[in-house]
């Protein structure tokens, strides 16, 4: 069960990363109506993807890993936690942006958005995606037992 357990967290990680880099790339340009259903479909994705990461890395970290104890004294895992939490406040903006979208996108049209709102949408990818780095980081040095605290 562990190892079904480990593989459905890291295929969970790995959709929410995809979607993050591609909803950074459909903000490259001027929106489309074909762009912003893609990426209110992608930032669905993004959620559930974050969804499944939390739901099986708490069963992991309580059943099927080395046990909250191990956890607990981990300050790697105590930083993933903090910047997986963080990633998931930064999200909230694009997310309730793509949302405001919805009643064009429902009548047929592209959502009118200034250049100043994409390129905020797109420095709030660059935030998410930089923290996403140091997770992974932080992921490696917990895998190998740095940073533990007595």
């Amino acid at each position: 069960m562990s190892v079904l357990f480990a593989f459905l967290h890291h295929i969970a990680a790995f959709m929410l990363f995809a979607a993050m880099v591609i909803e950074f790339i459909l903000l490259k340009d001027e929106m489309t109506l074909a762009n912003a259903r893609r990426l209110l479909r992608i930032d669905a994705i993004f959620g559930i993807s974050a969804g499944i990461v939390l739901v099986v890395g708490i069963l992991r970290v309580m059943f099927f890993e080395k046990g909250v104890d191990y956890y607990t004294h981990s300050v790697p895992f105590m930083a993933k936690i903090t910047l997986f939490v963080a990633i998931g406040l930064l999200s909230i903006y694009p997310t309730v942006r793509f949302m405001s979208w919805r009643p064009a996108v429902k009548q047929g049209k592209a959502p009118a958005v200034d250049a100043g709102t994409l390129r905020t949408l797109r420095t709030v990818l660059h935030f998410e995606l930089a923290g996403v780095a140091v997770l992974i980081l932080m992921a490696a040095m917990m895998a190998r037992g740095v940073g533990m605290i007595e």
